[in-house]
């Protein structure tokens, strides 16, 4: 167990150095500053509806906060929300306008949420950002030297019936004057220009960023994405464009089928004739074995730069493989409704990766997590939440957070392990998110959603008197992009009669049909996600995996399926009784959310 740690090393140089010291501040004054920081949101948030509502409006301190606000869900805040959306400018949660909605990964009834914010978060992100590399400095040196080869992408951006713009948060970012116009930093340039991540389109996005990648790869000293699968997918998409790519680089001209023109003007000053590096490309890249092919096309590369907590921990082991074993660096930990800290330690094994909430970017709260309790949460009886100072080591949490921005006392659904201490901050591992069943990249299939995709697909299977008896699932991330595989078993009344291929073919896209409406832009627009897969299984498969289950010590009477399986023993036992396998034929419909 990690234990009480305090003073970063020695800064890299006068600019660090400020930065660091900010951080050993806040992080010695954690309590005081929390403190400080709710008073703050209060009374500047004095007057707005929600408060009002709840007769809290005026008092600063946290005992009055904490015995009149409720513990709200996203659900509980929707009708509020849905209000701003369409056009209400009343001061309901913040006394500053709303500036625009970032739209969550989470989904609330199919569509993703909508996180109302102002214009001043972004500096509170830009904040949290201009702390990383000081950070990173004193683990890696020289890296000014050098320059960071990042796949950054914008996504699909909607309007409100109100007018605003809703988005994901990095889409805000990156589209901002704090991005577009940073000033320079040796620290963090990048070998992609603005314009590449600036592309709507996401093969010109992806062809225009590899191939500055290319182009200055002796440059490049670090390799990342956001989600280690972002970068995995970068990897895939060189194995099956590296030819055209090579033709530019050998040639000098680019490739025709990318028509941005502000693409094209920003990589015509980057692309010279270069045969040499074609060749050296070309050799690389018709190799089949492709281990250590990011070191081979960027030998000065240091680390990878990518989240591998959560779900993202699946793909380590294709990271290691593709980067000969380089370290990965998870450097912050962030979300749509509020950036929350650093990781202090960013060179450490992605086993032991864990975060540092820095207590000036808004208000937390824990509520303790009980895995054998559900934790429902009524306004009569409402929890006793513990404050950030006073966290126990070993024990898991899940976070509540009161933001600038007008969220009071908002359950995230992230629950985190506290493993130690930074000074008087608790640094914790990132263990999941609440109730997430499948996740491939930034989608999140819960088990609910699971069973409605099933029971639409089984009413493909009426008509040949066939039914699903039992099923579980896995999010299979072997294949470039991932993809969710569905174990089913079935019951055939009639042989003569059993569904054909082509039928257990469209079960998979009656499925994918009823999945959120983030899993469906991951395959349409993002190809984040591969088609899904249905494997049936033979009769009585899943009476063996409850045997199984039982011999290791479950109870036959509490025993239930389990509707998501990792295990390998039991991946084993079910991938034995496979009998068919089918996939999806074709996209699902998905066209941007238009809100209501």
């Amino acid at each position: 167990m990690a234990v009480i740690d305090s003073a970063l090393s020695s800064p890299a140089n006068e600019k660090d150095a400020k930065a660091l010291q900010f951080i050993e501040e806040l992080t010695r004054n954690a309590d005081s500053v929390q403190e400080k920081i709710l008073a703050e949101i209060l009374i500047r948030n004095s007057g707005v509806e929600y408060l009002k509502r709840f007769n809290l409006d005026g008092a600063t301190d946290r005992d009055t906060f904490k015995s009149k606000l409720p513990v709200v869900t996203y659900e509980d805040l929707q009708p509020d929300i849905q209000r701003i959306a369409n056009g209400d400018r009343s001061k309901i949660f913040s006394s500053h306008p709303i500036s625009e909605f970032l739209t969550s990964s989470g989904t609330s009834a199919g569509e993703r949420k909508l996180m109302p914010t102002i214009a001043d978060e972004l500096d509170r992100r830009q904040l949290l950002y201009s702390l990383l590399m000081p950070v990173m400095n004193l683990y890696v040196p020289g890296l000014e030297k050098g320059k960071g080869l990042y796949f950054l992408f914008i996504k699909a951006e909607t309007k409100t019936p109100g007018g605003l713009v809703a988005r994901p948060v990095l889409t805000s970012y990156y589209k901002s004057e704090h991005f577009k116009n940073r000033p320079f930093d040796p620290y963090n340039v990048y070998t992609s220009p603005n314009e590449t991540i600036l592309c709507t389109d996401s093969f010109q996005s992806m062809y225009s960023q590899m191939l500055c990648g290319l182009i200055m790869r002796e440059e490049v000293l670090r390799v990342g994405a956001v989600f280690a699968s972002g970068l995995l997918r970068a990897i895939r998409f060189l194995q099956l464009n590296w030819n055209q790519l090579v033709l530019d680089i050998s040639t000098g001209t680019l490739n025709p089928k990318l028509t941005d023109s502000a693409i094209r003007d920003s990589i015509s000053k980057l692309l010279k004739p270069n045969p040499e590096l074609a060749n050296f490309i070309t050799k690389q890249c018709s190799d089949e074995n492709w281990e250590g092919i990011i070191t081979r096309i960027w030998p000065n590369t240091k680390y990878l730069d990518v989240i591998v907590t959560g779900a993202m921990a699946q793909y380590i082991p294709t990271l290691e493989y593709y980067s000969g074993g380089l370290p990965m660096a998870c450097t912050m930990y962030a979300s749509s409704e509020c950036y929350f800290g650093l990781n202090l330690n960013p060179m450490c094994k992605p086993s032991d990766v864990c975060y540092t909430i820095m207590p000036n970017m808004a208000y937390f709260e824990f509520l303790p997590h009980d895995p054998s309790s559900a934790h429902a949460l009524s306004r009569d009886s409402p929890p006793r939440l513990v404050d950030l100072a006073d966290l126990e080591i070993g024990k898991e949490y899940e976070l509540v957070i009161t933001t600038y921005a007008g969220l009071y006392r908002y359950r995230v659904g992230d629950i985190l392990l506290v493993v130690g201490f930074h000074n008087s901050a608790p640094k914790f591992k990132f263990v999941r998110r609440k109730n997430v069943l499948l996740s491939i990249d930034a989608d999140k299939t819960d088990e609910s959603e699971l069973q409605k995709a099933i029971e639409n697909a089984s009413l493909l299977l009426q008509e040949f008197n066939t039914s699903v008896v039992e099923y579980t699932s896995f999010a299979d991330t072997k294949t470039i992009p991932g993809h969710y595989v569905i174990y089913w078993e079935l019951l055939v009344k009639d042989p003569a009669n059993s569904p054909p291929e082509e039928v257990l073919n469209q079960c998979c896209l009656a499925m994918e049909e009823k999945m959120n409406t983030v899993y469906r832009q991951g395959r349409v627009a993002d190809n984040s996600i591969g088609p899904l897969e249905i494997r049936v299984v033979q009769n009585g498969t899943f009476e063996e995996l409850m045997d199984y289950a039982i011999s290791r010590g479950a109870s036959i009477n509490q025993y239930k399926v389990p509707r998501c399986v990792s295990f390998t023993p039991i991946m084993e036992l079910l991938d034995s009784r496979v009998v068919s396998k089918h996939f999806s034929p074709s996209l699902p419909q998905w066209t941007p959310e238009r809100r209501r």
